[in-house]
C-alpha cells in the first residue's frame, strides 16, 4: 500500500480514532467495520481468504509493506512534533521494558488467565468429541456456535489481562492527570466482555450435557473467579467508554 493511500484512509472522516484498541478482533461479527481504519486496510490489502492466510508468503510480504509505510508516516508525524524516535529505544529502556513484561507475566491475574487457556485446551482434548456426539443425539442441537466463541476468546482473555496489568503498572509510575481515559481500564473491559461471552458459551455447552460432566461447571466457576478478580483490580473498567462501541449510536 502506497503511503498516500494509507494517509487517505487514515484521514477518512468515517473512521473512529482508536476504535480498534478495545475491540475483540472478531471483524466478521463487528457492526463497526466500516468505521475502522484497521479493517479498511485489511480489506484493501487482503481482499480474499487466500491473501489473508497467515501461511501464505504473499500475506507476510503485504503486511511488511503496510507496516513499513505506517512507520514512515509515524516518522513524519514525529518530525512534525519535534520528537526524535531514535532516542526512545535506548538499552536502558529496553531492559526496563523487559523487566516490566516479566513482572506482568508473573502477576497472579495473568497466571490465572493463562491457566484458563490451558484448561480450555485440556477440556477440548478430552471432552469435545463426547459432547458433539451427545448434541448430535438431540435433534436440532448444534454446539458449534458455543465452541467457536470459547475458542475465539481462549487466548484473548489472557492477552488483554496482561495488557491491563502492564498498563496499570506504567500508569502508577507516571504522574499524569485523569484527563484521558485509562488504557488499562479499556483493556480490562474488553477482557471482561470476553469472559462474559465465554461464560455464556460454556453455559450453553452445559445445557446440552448428557453425562453430568463436572468439568464444564469447574471451568465456569474458574473463569467467574477470574472475572471477579479483574473487576476488583480494575473497579472502573466496566464504566470505560470504548470508542465506537459504548455510549454511541451504532447507526450514526
Amino acid at each position: 500500500m502506497k503511503r498516500d493511500r494509507l494517509k487517505k484512509l487514515a484521514e477518512d472522516k468515517r473512521c473512529i480514532p482508536g476504535i480498534y484498541n478495545y475491540c475483540d478482533r472478531w471483524c466478521e461479527r463487528c457492526p463497526q467495520t466500516s468505521r475502522c481504519l484497521n479493517f479498511s486496510i485489511l480489506e484493501e490489502e487482503f481482499p480474499d481468504r487466500e491473501s489473508q492466510d497467515i501461511r501464505n508468503e504473499a500475506f507476510w510480504g503485504k503486511l511488511s509493506e503496510v507496516l513499513g509505510e505506517a512507520f514512515e508516516l509515524l516518522k513524519e508525524a514525529a518530525e512534525k512534533w519535534g520528537v526524535d524516535l531514535d532516542t526512545l529505544d535506548s538499552t536502558a529502556d529496553t531492559g526496563d521494558m523487559k523487566a516490566k513484561d516479566e513482572a506482568a507475566e508473573n502477576h497472579l491475574l495473568c497466571r490465572v488467565a493463562k491457566k484458563y487457556s490451558q484448561r480450555v485446551d485440556d477440556w477440548f482434548k478430552e471432552k469435545e468429541t463426547l459432547f458433539v456426539e451427545a448434541a448430535a443425539a438431540r435433534e436440532g442441537v448444534n454446539l458449534d456456535e458455543a465452541f467457536e466463541v470459547i475458542r475465539w476468546y481462549q487466548y484473548f482473555v489472557a492477552a488483554k489481562v496482561m495488557r491491563a496489568v502492564r498498563g496499570k503498572s506504567e500508569e502508577e509510575e507516571e504522574e499524569g492527570s485523569d484527563e484521558f481515559p485509562s488504557d488499562s481500564d479499556g483493556s480490562a473491559k474488553i477482557a471482561l466482555i470476553a469472559m462474559d461471552r465465554s461464560i455464556g458459551a460454556w453455559a450453553a455447552v452445559r445445557h446440552y450435557d448428557m453425562h453430568g460432566d463436572e468439568g464444564v461447571l469447574d471451568i465456569i466457576a474458574f473463569l467467574d473467579r477470574l472475572r471477579q478478580a479483574v473487576e476488583k483490580a480494575f473497579p472502573s473498567a466496566r464504566s470505560f467508554i470504548r470508542p465506537g462501541f459504548d455510549g454511541v449510536d451504532l447507526n450514526s
